[in-house]
């Protein structure tokens, strides 16, 4: 896979996705958009890569749409900017639904959208320097296409201070908030997003994909009789599954289980 915007590596079952446009805060503009679905969606096929990290090169995770790229969407017509829209919208969606658990390491700040990139992202470890913006409502516009993701990670009450406001937040309010799952000291940023991987790579790959779509089915549900159905069927099947049974099989036997290796 050859990128201009990111660097991608793949060690043992980790694939790191990394954004590589330093030079402006790694600002992302339309290639960045298609190289980041083209990316999660390849990344998300590999049977070997059981965890993804999304990372960024320099001092700053993202600092939203690149300046260049929303003079030329100035210049789009109403078509031209729904279209526009729809890409990124359908690369969080693809970072959102990507089979393997995704972990964002934030090292830097992160405005705007880059917020979006964090928020559709499984488990969120910033460092506690970071400052987090949802800077849209300054430039005369709104959060749109990543709204469903930051107000999922937020909460509603959250969002609405913040979309409406444009503050800058820091990395401790967005842990208060639920935004961040882990806030660490720089330096110790790669040894926790380590930590979580390994313990992502420990577990059955089938049975982490499926626990993620459980999540987004199961979340705001009423417990009717047709959910208590829905979650019944679901723990059935993956006990007949072939990785349900070597779980079981190898926790009683006292072994590993073979998608760990011999």
């Amino acid at each position: 896979m050859t990128y201009q915007t990111l660097n991608i590596s793949i060690v043992g079952a980790l694939a790191t996705v990394t954004l590589d446009r330093p030079d402006v805060r790694n600002a992302f503009n339309e290639t960045t958009i298609a190289e980041l679905a083209r990316a999660f969606t390849e990344l998300g096929r590999y049977a070997t890569v059981h965890a993804i990290v999304l990372a960024a090169h320099g001092p700053a995770f993202c600092a939203g749409a690149d300046l260049n790229w929303m003079k030329k969407m100035a210049g789009y017509t109403h078509a031209e900017n729904q279209a526009d829209a729809l890409h990124l919208a359908q690369m969080l969606r693809t970072i959102y639904l990507c089979p393997k658990p995704v972990v964002a390491k934030v090292q830097g700040d992160c405005y705007g959208g880059g917020m979006g990139l964090v928020a559709a992202c499984d488990i969120v470890v910033a460092a506690e320097e970071v400052n987090f913006c949802l800077s849209e409502v300054k430039l005369g516009l709104i959060p749109a296409t990543i709204s469903p993701y930051v107000i999922k990670a937020m909460g509603e009450n959250a969002a609405r201070r913040y979309f409406l406001t444009a503050e800058r937040f820091s990395a401790q309010e967005g842990h208060r908030i639920g935004l961040v799952h882990e806030l660490v000291k720089a330096d110790a940023l790669d040894a926790k997003v380590a930590e979580i991987v390994e313990a992502l790579c420990h577990n059955s790959p089938h049975a982490v994909q499926l626990a993620k779509v459980l999540v987004r089915d199961m979340a705001g549900q009423p417990v009717s009789d047709a959910l208590l159905l829905d979650s019944a069927e679901r723990i059935a099947l993956i006990r007949a599954s072939e990785q349900g049974r070597e779980g079981v099989a190898s926790f009683l036997e006292k072994r590993k289980p073979d998608w760990l290796g011999s």
